[in-house]
């Protein structure tokens, strides 16, 4: 699960252990997959006139395997706004402004999404529109060098944030061979280069966006019946590609890794403490366990966070990320500290807390608390067609169902004291350990 590190998590009880857990995810939804390998999810709601449509391809920076070859999934998420030859930018934003529709997209380790919402009487359109740049992208070279170079623009603005360059740097120590050695923007070497990467622009593009590797969902005041023949005739003749990579998996380090940041302006310390975690998994309890602990060891009601922030004042941000990745990727203890001289104590504090759960089991009433918590933090968010669109586009780019959000909040419930211990003492080990810290250079 995503959670924001400095996010407020209040404790609220929704059930007793006791009582049966209903399903997570509310909503009846109809999933259909078409013979080309597309998928479609269709979840009417509550919600009267709207519509999102959230389009969800498994490609993202774990993709981009060649060396000398990263950024590109991110690249077309902007290149794609650049049309075809039926659909010219201009009239693509011309209809979506006639529509009054709201549209965007972002790319992240595993997946790019593109979503669009609307009144429902725009549906057919939207679907043969997005179909449209689907199946017929159209950029010529000059295009092409012009998106590259808002690319590299992008990455040195990200570059100039110390939390940003923290995490490239994080990424970078702490993967060998994995993709996610590198994050979603690439590596500046390769962004400079791409503006002459355009034959494999094109290369990229024909091999991940295929239906195989893409859903659909349509999310609002919509009818399961109206919705499937027109996605089978704007969408049902895009061909299947047949390309299938081998991600490289990471081996075992070894030995625990360190990294500083010197950084050239005035900022406050900061520095993350990460391990190897399980990648997400809706079959096993491992992802579940390590969510809980993030929750319970470094959220904002932590015994930790009460400590260092707010009695101590030696820190003034204080959280923990377990991410979902298709593969195992890293659980992060980060704090932002307010002298640099106090960073040895505090890593020394986050270690010691990581320990803890190692060797101390977690008080049953405080863990049932945070599993309930989480429950109601999530029922909270499908407030809105979109919100429910997009929380179902995060766990789509994961397993292409809405049935893991079920299977996940299963896992949770089941997670015990004892397998907290085990799951702290399986992930939390010093020679997957990768320390990094950031200071003022002096």
């Amino acid at each position: 699960m995503r959670f924001l590190p400095f996010a407020l998590c209040g404790i609220s009880m929704l059930l007793t252990a006791a009582e049966p857990q209903p399903k997570a995810f509310p909503y009846a939804y109809r999933q259909h997959d078409f013979s080309n390998g597309l998928r479609l999810i269709t979840v009417p709601t509550d919600y009267p006139n709207v519509v999102a449509l959230y389009i969800v391809v498994q490609t993202g920076s774990r993709n981009e395997i060649e060396p000398g070859k990263s950024g590109f999934a991110h690249f077309f998420e902007h290149v794609m706004f650049r049309g075809t030859k039926n659909t010219p930018p201009d009239v693509y934003e011309k209809h979506l402004k006639q529509m009054g529709a709201s549209s965007n997209a972002s790319t992240w380790d595993d997946r790019t999404i593109y979503h669009t919402t609307f009144s429902k009487e725009d549906l057919d359109l939207m679907l043969r529109l997005e179909a449209d740049r689907f199946r017929n992208l159209s950029y010529p070279e000059d295009v092409f060098r012009t998106e590259a170079l808002a690319v590299l623009g992008e990455y040195n603005k990200s570059s100039a944030d110390p939390s940003e360059k923290m995490n490239e740097v994080l990424y970078n120590t702490a993967f060998d061979r994995h993709t996610y050695k590198h994050t979603t923007i690439g590596f500046l070497k390769d962004i400079e280069d791409m503006p002459n990467q355009y034959a494999y622009s094109k290369v990229f593009f024909d091999r991940w966006y295929r239906p195989e590797y893409t859903t659909v969902i349509v999310a609002g005041d919509v009818d399961d019946a109206a919705v499937k023949p027109a996605v089978e005739k704007y969408w049902g003749q895009w061909p299947r590609g047949a390309y299938k990579a081998e991600i490289p998996a990471e081996p075992a380090h070894g030995k625990p890794r360190r990294a500083h940041v010197d950084w050239p302006t005035e900022t406050l310390p900061m520095i993350v403490v990460a391990h190897r975690n399980s990648g997400y998994m809706d079959d096993a309890t491992d992802h579940a366990a390590l969510d809980l602990i993030a929750q319970l060891g470094f959220s904002q009601n932590s015994e930790l966070y009460r400590k260092l922030v707010i009695e101590e004042q030696i820190a003034d941000m204080l959280g923990a990320g377990n991410f979902d990745n298709m593969d195992p990727n890293l659980f992060q203890v980060t704090a932002r500290v307010k002298k640099v001289e106090d960073v040895p104590r505090v890593e020394k504090e986050l270690l010691a807390a990581l320990d803890r759960f190692r060797t101390t089991a977690v008080p049953p009433a405080k863990l049932e608390s945070v599993k309930q918590n989480l429950r109601y933090s999530f029922a909270l968010k499908l407030n809105n067609s979109e919100a429910i669109a997009d929380t179902l586009a995060h766990y789509i780019s994961l397993r292409r169902t809405p049935e893991t959000i079920n299977r996940i909040f299963a896992r949770y419930a089941e997670v015990t004291p004892a397998e907290i211990q085990r799951v702290a003492r399986k992930y939390f080990i010093e020679n997957e350990r990768t320390t990094v810290t950031l200071a003022t250079k002096k």
